[in-house]
């Protein structure tokens, strides 16, 4: 099955195609985690069901997601922006990555499901599953200027009966 570190390669070089050819934004790995105590942050959160079964999450500040959504929509300032046209493009970037996920795995993994995008708003945000599931956490800057963090949670499917249709 796959393990911890190819799977943090696939979601960095995902998210790197994906903002860099998409979002037109650059995308570098950092060490220290996507500052939890802003005022507000985004969390996009996408799960996967089959021979591996999990979640695919992109946490970042208000501001980040502003930044995204504007620069997604080929805007120079996301002033222009509602609340719904940023979480509908924050939505759409971690459908966008979990796609790209798969494509990269699916020769692995062929029988990945894939839920539609949640978005929450809140403080101190995070994804976590139940016992018995890996988490890779990859921190990154977006356009030098933006924070986020990628998450994938994940433990090999199968656990609970049933074909899923």
């Amino acid at each position: 099955m796959a393990t911890v570190l190819a799977l943090k390669d696939v979601l960095l070089d995902s998210a790197k195609e994906i903002f860099e050819s998409m979002i037109f934004m650059t995308v570098a790995e950092v060490e220290d985690a996507t500052p939890g105590d802003a005022n507000a942050m985004l969390l996009a959160t996408i799960t996967f069901t089959g021979s591996l079964e999990g979640g695919l999450s992109l946490c970042c500040p208000l501001t980040s997601a502003q930044a995204v959504a504007a620069s997604m929509l080929c805007m120079d300032s996301p002033d222009g922006l509602g609340d719904d046209d940023v979480i509908d493009a924050i939505g759409e970037v971690a459908n966008l990555l979990v796609g790209a996920v798969k494509t990269r795995v699916q020769d692995d993994i062929p029988d990945i499901s894939i839920s539609i995008p949640s978005v929450v708003q809140g403080r101190q945000l995070s994804s976590r599953l139940s016992d018995g599931t890996e988490k890779i956490e990859v921190n990154v800057t977006l356009a030098e200027a933006h924070r986020a963090t990628f998450s994938l949670l994940y433990r090999e499917g199968g656990v609970v009966s049933g074909d899923g249709g």
